[in-house]
């Protein structure tokens, strides 16, 4: 058996609050009255999952046998979450509380077209560069700076290269916040850049780079595409990911973190692209099979049985 890796994730942490109204938003919405809008929808369907990009990349990763330590602000809320953590031996030691904010949540309203309407309150996730990359202990193969406040994202993807720990760079929800020059310096410090299509397409806009370029700037660009699975840009060569089928598409939510934590893996273990790249397909698609961004299970046994189906050839985790 391969050595468990022990991996750094920087990130946000969430609850999200999932509410289904059921009708049709467009049938309680006058266009011609946007000006003076005031509608309220009743919800009698409603979850609440554990989320944030953080906390979706280490179950997963945990899932696969790896140790994950995550860094993250939250609130005086983060009571639940904690517990949830500790009942999965994840490491929240670099988890910082801040009694005075929320930890950060989302709150969705989907209707019955799967239209939705959110809001997303950051509470302490705002404050993410109150942790800093010095603070960790135990030493770690491999970070990712994933979407958070903007300070921790900027200062989390400086001190990562200043220790010399090799990083993913995961902009994500985050592009927004970050002029292209920002982008260009942050990804100039990573060693690996994840996006999906529609990001690697904003990011090219805003840095004004082909996505050969920005290939260029690191050892891989990882561009994921849905349902057509992923190109992983390394070394001039373009590796074509297959996605893998699945029977039902209940929630795509997490499975991009899903995906990440199998590339964390595969990096982390030194496989190469192909490799890495399946495994983290399969964990997306084991994901879509369930509703939220922790609900999916597999064993070892399980997944290695799914690899194998799926891609033809073995794993060896």
């Amino acid at each position: 058996m391969t050595t468990s890796p022990s991996v750094l994730i920087c990130g946000s942490m969430a609850y999200d609050t999932i509410m289904v109204f059921h009708d049709r938003f467009k049938e309680h919405i006058l266009p011609d009255q946007l000006h003076v809008l005031s509608v309220a929808f009743l919800v009698p369907e409603m979850r609440r999952e554990f989320g944030g990009c953080a906390g979706n990349i280490a179950y997963s990763f945990k899932l696969l046998g790896g140790d994950p330590q995550i860094m993250a602000t939250v609130g005086s809320d983060f009571g639940p979450y904690a517990a949830r953590l500790d009942r999965l031996d994840i490491k929240r030691d670099t988890i910082r509380e801040l009694p005075e904010h929320f930890t950060g949540q989302a709150f969705i309203t989907t209707d019955l077209d799967d239209n939705q309407i959110t809001a997303f309150h950051p509470g302490a996730m705002n404050f993410s560069h109150f942790n800093r990359v010095a603070d960790i202990a135990a030493p770690v193969a491999l970070g990712i700076v994933t979407p958070d406040g903007r300070q921790g994202m900027l200062e989390h993807c400086e001190q990562l290269a200043a220790a010399g720990i090799p990083f993913i760079f995961d902009p994500g929800q985050g592009l927004p916040m970050f002029s292209g020059a920002e982008l260009l310096h942050m990804i100039g410090q990573a060693d690996y850049l994840t996006l999906n299509d529609y990001e690697a397409q904003l990011v090219q806009s805003k840095t004004g780079l082909s996505r050969e370029a920005l290939a260029a700037e690191v050892k891989a660009l990882v561009v994921t595409l849905g349902g057509d699975g992923a190109h992983i840009y390394a070394d001039g060569v373009r590796h074509d990911i297959p996605a893998v089928a699945v029977k039902e598409i209940v929630d795509p939510t997490g499975c991009g973190d899903a995906f990440r934590a199998g590339l964390m893996y595969g990096i982390a273990q030194g496989w190469d692209w192909p490799t890495a790249g399946r495994l983290a397909s399969l964990l997306g698609a084991l994901k879509i099979g369930q509703r939220g961004g922790q609900n999916h299970i597999f064993t070892r046994a399980e997944l290695l049985e799914r690899y194998q189906a799926a891609f033809g050839v073995p794993l060896a985790l």
